[in-house]
């Protein structure tokens, strides 16, 4: 017998982890005055590219003498940029907790073949960052996109660290709180909690880092879009909104609408008061269900913005085929779209909950998601 479909419907079923759902007043038009067809080298593009880096440096409060540059191919190209461009001086390690920390643990220790002690948890924990040794450079992600869990704070990164400190924060960034005291290189993607366009990554730049680049040099060559210095000194024109190859225009003035649209509602605080408003939603319907769990084990660790689901239900015999099955039910009904686990996680659900995304439709979507499980169910029961 079908059940019954709940009567409310998200305004908007887009929860996608990235790219993500656009600033609720987004319209096409507001990027009208996008310099199309101009050069980002002609004064109007400069100043366009000026104002996005001051605007995130306002928003995240970034301190004055961090540097804030906007660079090519997402956070995947800033994070590569930091890691050839930094490491090798000293040895690294490496906290992994999920698919892209494994990635950045590849690329050091099989491509740059750097000497490297590696420190994995399982989807759903955490490495304890107290273990690291930060007279090392460390690597590790803020937030786990894949997995839904995310540093508590920094407290245990020491002011004296010798090493650099390299976050990939691009899950976190205006979402969370990120101490910039104690990380030195800080990478994200427009695409994430702002809801702008991909292919545009952020990189930051503590003095110490910059003070790396300056005075060491990498034993292998760079190619030129990750070359950060010439002849010994940091190219300040990439931190001043001359990029190091041509940007979108047209992404740039939608990362420009995010960003004016953040500091409308109030900044950070508000930011960050969405995100936790719309998890809080998802957390809460857990914890009056029996079927169904965040994959962060630990409370204190869960994401705000990328929330991981598991189905618990002992009936379910194969999760990934459940799982799927679940998803496909709530996009078939334009409910939820692109919410299944990532490809290497746990089988199970993925919703993002950043700053664009509105509370209400986490809230008209969560009974879909109710109804599809029964739905699903129903169905498993029924073949057995």
């Amino acid at each position: 017998m079908a059940l019954t479909k709940p009567a409310s419907r998200p305004v908007n079923p887009r929860f996608s982890s990235g790219p993500c759902a656009k600033p609720p007043t987004w319209t096409l038009d507001a990027l009208a005055d996008a310099p199309l067809g101009r050069s980002h080298r002609a004064g109007v593009g400069k100043a366009k590219l000026k104002e996005a880096i001051d605007l995130t440096a306002e928003i995240l409060g970034i301190p004055a003498n961090y540097r804030v540059g906007i660079v090519p191919a997402s956070d995947t190209g800033a994070v590569e940029m930091a890691l050839w461009s930094l490491l090798g001086e000293r040895p690294v390690e490496i906290a992994a907790w999920e698919s892209f920390g494994a990635g950045w643990a590849t690329d050091v220790v099989k491509q740059l073949k750097i000497a490297a002690t590696v420190h994995t948890a399982d989807y759903g924990k955490i490495v304890d960052l107290s273990t690291l040794d930060f007279d090392k450079d460390v690597v590790f992600t803020w937030n786990g996109t894949t997995s839904g869990v995310r540093v508590v704070s920094g407290e245990v990164i020491p002011a004296d660290r010798k090493g650099l400190t390299i976050c990939d924060a691009t899950s976190a960034a205006f979402a969370q709180d990120l101490p910039w005291d104690k990380l030195d290189v800080v990478t994200f993607s427009w695409q994430k909690v702002m809801g702008g366009e991909a292919a545009h990554g952020m990189l930051i730049l503590s003095p110490r880092a910059v003070e790396r680049l300056e005075s060491y040099t990498p034993a292998w060559p760079l190619p030129k879009i990750f070359r950060m210095t010439s002849k010994g000194k940091l190219i300040e024109g990439i931190f001043q909104g001359e990029t190091i190859n041509t940007p979108s225009m047209l992404a740039v003035e939608d990362y420009l609408f995010a960003l004016k649209w953040g500091k409308s509602i109030g900044g950070l605080d508000a930011l960050k008061h969405r995100a936790d408003a719309n998890a809080r939603a998802i957390w809460n319907f857990c914890a009056s269900r029996d079927w169904i769990d965040n994959l962060a084990e630990d409370k204190a660790t869960r994401s705000n913005t990328s929330v991981c689901l598991k189905f618990t239900d002992p009936r379910i015999t194969d999760g990934a085929a459940f799982a799927k099955a679940v998803a496909k039910r709530l996009e078939a009904e334009r409910i939820a779209l692109d919410i299944g686990a990532y490809r290497d996680a746990p089988a199970g659900l993925r919703v993002w909950c950043g700053a664009t995304v509105e509370t209400s439709d986490i809230e008209a979507m969560l009974p879909w998601l109710e109804w599809a499980y029964q739905s699903e169910i129903e169905a498993l029961l029924q073949a057995a």
